[in-house]
């Protein structure tokens, strides 16, 4: 794989751009590996990529039934945060965050990470005393956020009404490293670097099955034909119950539709992530112009991923309390993602009753900001058989009574 840079792009300009290498290759699948990962999401391809930088795991596919990075990966607002209040969840997020900062030297492909900051707006008083427990947790655990006042919420972001008369901005919680990235690009740079290292990445290759023996998994059942493996990992977000059902056990999920919208572009007018909790919305600025807005999943279990009207409208209607000016925006599209949602509103990285079969599902609305940290504990889990990034994520804690409960933790499904 040629190395993309500056002189690459001269050296192509020359050549009036024929001579450029396809980003991954397609091939037909072999009949055996050493791993299998189904799904070919941010989550999936960053397993597969530290399964072979970290562990030396090459012989490896990723399935995917659609198209690469087609699922959530390419339907979300892009944020990326790790001010979590309970430690297992800031740790995983941190570490995610921290990976995305040096992503796109180390993949060799521009993800556009931009730092551009995230504050979550208090704007009640249950709130201003839930993000200052939050700040107290972070500066424990190495986390670097802290709660600022309205005065500065508004130096930071101008366009919001912090005199709103039913929500006014109380103060903020605020992290300086978090920020956005191209999701598109994280999963495209991913695959690249997997490709390179030998590993078939292989679309349009619905998993029908998973095969095993005297409760050891041998392998998987596709559209493409029998795939055997030892190693079987699934990360397929709002389809894991579908998948862990092949496989012969349950999971405490739910699926349901997350939707998002962007306006018509205009001119730079944010430069910082804001989130609105107690109205449930939230909103950034592309590098196209485009304000980025999303809001709370839907109210039922759905695996639809198409906006609906009375959704937007309700998200919209909330934000334009906080945000005045979008009220004159033009929506350009909106769209859907389907979410996997625990119970405590934390994800699943464990073991399954099925040895051998591996499980990374749960991420809820909080997938994309986690994919570098998770595809790194999921990846060591798969090698190793335990990672201390997810040891508090297994599926034992359910049973056991010992959630990571962020729903409470943050009033919010994440």
């Amino acid at each position: 794989m040629r190395r993309y840079s500056a002189f690459a792009i001269v050296r192509e300009a020359a050549r009036h751009h024929l001579g450029w290498e396809r980003a991954w290759a397609s091939p037909s699948p072999k009949a055996r590996y050493d791993a299998v990962i189904v799904g070919a999401g941010g989550h999936g391809l960053a397993t597969a990529y530290y399964l072979g930088k970290n562990h030396g795991i090459t012989n490896l596919a990723v399935i995917e039934k659609g198209w690469l990075g087609g699922g959530n990966t390419g339907r979300n607002t892009t944020i990326i945060r790790s001010n979590y209040l309970q430690d297992p969840s800031a740790a995983i997020y941190e570490k995610s965050r921290s990976l995305y900062e040096t992503m796109s030297q180390d993949l060799n492909y521009n993800v556009m990470f931009s730092p551009r900051g995230v504050m979550m707006l208090a704007q009640t008083e249950h709130e201003v005393r839930g993000y200052r427990r939050t700040a107290h947790a972070n500066a424990l655990q190495g986390v670097a956020t802290e709660f600022i006042a309205p005065e500065r919420v508004r130096e930071l972001c101008p366009i919001i009404n912090i005199d709103g008369p039913r929500y006014p901005v109380l103060g903020a919680l605020w992290q300086p490293r978090g920020g956005t990235a191209r999701h598109d690009a994280v999963a495209w740079g991913y695959a690249r670097a997997c490709s390179a290292m030998g590993m078939d990445i292989i679309q349009q290759c619905e998993v029908t099955g998973v095969q095993s023996t005297n409760g050891k998994v041998t392998g998987v059942r596709t559209t493409k034909g029998d795939i055997a493996t030892g190693k079987l990992g699934i990360v397929v977000a709002g389809h894991s119950g579908v998948l862990a059902e092949m496989a012969g056990f349950r999971l405490p999920v739910e699926s349901v539709a997350l939707q998002a919208l962007v306006s018509e572009p205009i001119k730079p007018c944010m430069d910082v992530v804001v989130m609105a909790n107690t109205v449930h919305g939230y909103m950034s600025q592309s590098d196209k112009g485009e304000m980025v807005i999303g809001g709370g999943a839907d109210g039922y279990n759905n695996y639809t991923q198409r906006g609906s009207f009375h959704h937007i409208e309700e998200t919209v209607r909330a934000l334009i309390e906080t945000f005045p000016m979008i009220s004159r925006l033009k929506m350009l599209r909106q769209w859907g993602g389907i979410v996997d949602m625990t119970g405590d509103r934390s994800p699943i990285l464990s073991k399954t009753p099925l040895e051998g079969c591996f499980i990374n599902c749960g991420w809820g609305t909080g997938g994309f900001k986690a994919i570098p940290g998770s595809g790194w504990g999921f990846a060591e889990l798969m090698a190793k058989g335990h990672s201390p990034l997810t040891a508090a994520f297994g599926l034992e804690r359910f049973r056991e009574g010992r959630f990571v409960d962020e729903s409470v933790a943050a009033g919010v499904a994440h």
